[in-house]
């Protein structure tokens, strides 16, 4: 909780004589009457005691459950107490983003860590201090793989809605077109994806794990997109890298994905923030801030923005982005949450998720939900029935589990993170059964 202290009345008096005024009707008087408020209507103000019970009252009314079996982009891990404890010290705590960072060694050597760990995690050579969010990264990505000759980007049908939808917006203000690449069975088709890629196309998005949580085969898809002269952007869940090749070994030339998942709880959707590498030879045309490595007049390691300024992209019409800045905080939390769990407890924590889900998924088809999707896949599955999703969903929710998210009438989008244990497993069983019975 922050703190607003205003002007008293004899500042603002003193304010006012300093540029030859005597009231702010003055200042204002310039204002067109009939456009001016001199009343808002807003209720009384409240003591800090009251405010508190109204809040109160208001959180109350939230449901919160007692299991959640439901991702589809933001995830439910454990967060290590290290985590909040460091970020939450008031030398870093910000609304959003320090506007000059040039004049805080320590805020610099914070970006330069993440970015250093961004790097290690992606196998990528370069990071930039963060964007707001996946969707964001995604779009910003496909940005960058544009030029005057190749305008089009490609887009796999299994990639998440929202990364969709906003590489849709930013070509539509950017005049670019968006091919969607069909999917087969819940993953890339690469067959229809051959008589796709063309001398137009910019770039290939692809997300791994996609958002049917299937595992994608991305070293054959980047070939793909290389043989057509195209890019290869790879969205990536950061816990999956754990186990799983990083985009650097299947080829990617920039590598995206939303940090969430690294200490940031679920907070309504937000704030998170998306991550952005690439390849040395992309390096120049990363948006918003890079810090850099170097040394003082004395001989002393120092940190800069370096390469660009922040505002570089920004010029309007000829924008190759709008990102100016960067979600410091949120950054700072992914940094502190990898160092705290390191390699090893960054490698366990996907290696529960993964055995973890495949567990869920075969009793879950012993109680009458079938894997829709047949393949590998990491921590999240879809089932089908010929019973309602909202059935099973509903009857969860009364028990007070959150299931997980229906995708149709028929299909459940499941999901498992290390923080579900084999009794919450059972019991999300148990009920899955009971309807299944009840209903057949």
């Amino acid at each position: 909780m922050g703190s607003y202290v205003p002007g008293t009345s004899r500042e603002q008096q003193e304010m006012l004589q300093a540029i030859g005024l005597d009231s702010f009707d003055q200042l204002f008087e310039k204002i067109p009457e009939k456009v001016r408020l001199h009343e808002l209507d807003l209720p009384e103000g409240l003591s800090e005691l009251a405010v508190r019970d109204a809040m109160e009252e208001i959180a109350g009314k939230n449901r919160v459950f007692r299991h959640i079996f439901r991702g589809a982009g933001a995830y439910n891990h454990y967060i290590p107490a290290i985590v909040k404890s460091v970020v939450a010290k008031e030398n870093f705590v910000t609304a959003y983003t320090p506007y000059q960072a040039e004049i805080s060694q320590g805020i610099l050597q914070s970006i330069f860590e993440y970015q250093t760990l961004i790097c290690r995690l992606t196998g990528m050579d370069v990071s930039n201090a963060s964007v707001y969010d996946g969707a964001t990264a995604a779009a910003e990505a496909a940005a960058m793989c544009r030029d005057r000759k190749r305008t089009v980007i490609c887009v796999s049908a299994a990639a998440p809605p929202a990364v969709i939808g906003t590489i849709r917006t930013y070509a539509f203000g950017s005049g670019a077109e968006v091919v969607i690449a069909p999917q087969k069975e819940g993953r890339t088709d690469a067959e229809a994806l051959k008589q796709l890629l063309d001398g137009r196309t910019a770039c290939l998005y692809v997300q791994q794990p996609n958002y049917y949580g299937q595992l994608e085969d991305c070293e054959a898809l980047a070939g793909l997109a290389h043989q057509a002269g195209a890019k290869f952007i790879m969205g990536c869940n950061p816990i999956a890298l754990g186990i799983l090749k990083t985009p650097a070994e299947c080829g990617a030339d920039i590598a995206v994905g939303d940090g969430q998942p690294l200490g940031m709880p679920l907070s309504w959707g937000g704030p998170y923030l998306g991550f952005m590498a690439a390849k040395e030879n992309m390096m120049r045309k990363l948006p918003g801030r890079i810090v850099g490595e170097t040394k003082d007049d004395q001989g002393n390691r120092a940190f800069v923005l370096t390469l660009q300024a922040r505002e570089q992209h920004i010029r309007r019409e000829k924008a190759s982005s709008n990102i100016c800045s960067n979600q410091a905080l949120c950054a700072l939390t992914a940094a502190v949450y990898l160092s705290a769990m390191g390699s090893e407890g960054l490698r366990e924590t996907a290696s529960q998720c993964y055995s973890k889900a495949h567990y869920l998924q075969k009793e879950l088809a012993k109680a009458g939900l079938k894997l829709k999707y047949q393949g590998d896949f990491f921590h999240e599955f879809v089932t089908e029935s010929e019973i309602p999703s909202s059935v099973y969903l509903k009857w969860l929710e009364e028990k007070g589990v959150l299931g997980g998210l229906p995708l149709s009438r028929r299909d459940i989008l499941w999901c498992v993170t290390e923080k579900n244990t084999k009794a919450e497993m059972d019991e999300l069983v148990g009920a899955v059964k009971e309807v299944t019975r009840l209903c057949s």
